[in-house]
């Protein structure tokens, strides 16, 4: 494991196993391939060694768990999982595996903090097909809903106390998904479509209905952070719905793109009454950085790049990847306090004429 994890933080283009066994010196792939395929180890008890890893680094404490999704084009019909579905990163419906993941994301960084391999409908109720993708008997069709749910109670036994949960539509239009969320005291921004329903006193009206009466005043540029160019800034209102209980208030929010009035995105919110637009919109902003886990944890530590078919060795990659992704997130956090101090410093004593 200890060869494996060195592979997929070193520079190696292809963290498959042929190349990780050359740059550790084996002749071999076989050992590579044993560890996913047949050792005897709980990549289970790795995902809660990760997370508390992740927690004790980055804090277990005011940050937000990102729900989201992404696939892993496949070819063939072997891979556990494998099916024609929508998938966000190829934009299309496509031969692919679909994984629901949980990011962290804190002042200190933000890094994937649990998965789980969707399974569709269709290979649940194919047997000899799950035997020998080597997918466990009883494991029963779960929703990638219920997938989310399940990691979001992990991560709450496991000590995370998050300020926010934020998603995209999949999961935010799940009527039973924000429920759930409420129930557990969870303040949630999530994406929903623009048809989104929604209650305003006796009516139940779609989301974009909503627009149409809006002044052009009420709308207040903010940023919900910081892109690659710069400030992500937008056009942002949100109005209070329907809440069943006092300790919380919903509303729904609308995001308004600076250069294209007609692109408009929705969110429904939950959260505290005394909760500010400022905060709703941060809040909204944290989801991007579960796609920038995603992207640096495929270019940096091959996220994407196993070899494996089977339900435990999907498992058993993905988790080391992501223990070893979250060892360079947490080492840079360590060290970034340092450099941020430093150019502070430096800014102060340009400012007063002292460098």
């Amino acid at each position: 494991m200890g060869h494996y994890l060195k592979g997929l933080l070193s520079a190696v283009d292809r963290k498959n196993n042929w190349q990780l066994a050359e740059k550790e010196g084996f002749k071999t792939p076989y050992r590579l391939q044993h560890l996913l395929g047949r050792a005897l180890w709980d990549a289970n008890q790795v995902r809660d060694f990760h997370m508390q890893h992740v927690g004790k680094n980055l804090g277990f404490k005011e940050g937000s768990l990102i729900v989201d999704e992404t696939g892993f084009l496949k070819k063939g019909k072997k891979s556990a999982g494998v099916a024609r579905q929508y998938s966000g990163t190829a934009g299309r419906i496509d031969n692919c595996q679909i994984g629901v993941f949980l990011a962290w994301a804190a002042k200190e960084g933000h890094t994937l903090l649990d998965r789980e391999l969707y399974l569709p409908q269709e290979w649940i109720e194919d047997h000899p097909r799950c035997r020998e993708a080597c997918i466990p008997e009883k494991r029963t069709f779960l929703t990638k809903i219920e997938l989310a749910q399940q990691m979001i109670e992990r991560a709450l036994k496991q000590g995370f106390k998050p300020d926010w949960v934020v998603a995209d539509e999949v999961y935010g239009q799940s009527y039973n998904f924000r429920i759930f969320l409420e129930q557990h005291n969870l303040p949630y921004v999530v994406a929903v479509p623009k048809n989104q329903s929604i209650c305003q006193g006796f009516n139940k009206i779609p989301a974009n209905s909503l627009l149409t009466s809006l002044p052009p005043h009420i709308w207040q540029t903010l940023s919900c952070g910081e892109g690659s160019k710069g400030p992500r800034l937008y056009q942002w209102v949100c109005f209070p719905l329907n809440s069943p209980d006092p300790v919380y208030q919903r509303w729904i929010l609308f995001r308004k793109n600076l250069k294209d009035s007609e692109d408009i995105a929705y969110f429904l919110v939950s959260a505290s009454p005394d909760t500010s637009l400022k905060k709703m919109v941060q809040a909204a902003g944290q989801r991007w950085k579960i796609e920038e886990c995603f992207e640096s944890a495929k270019g940096e530590v091959g996220l994407d790049q196993y070899e494996v078919r089977n339900y435990q060795g999907w498992h058993r990659h993905i988790t080391l990847a992501m223990l070893a992704h979250a060892l360079l997130v947490t080492t840079k956090s360590q060290l970034f306090p340092s450099l941020q101090e430093l150019t502070s410093m430096s800014k102060f004593k340009k400012k007063r004429g002292l460098l």
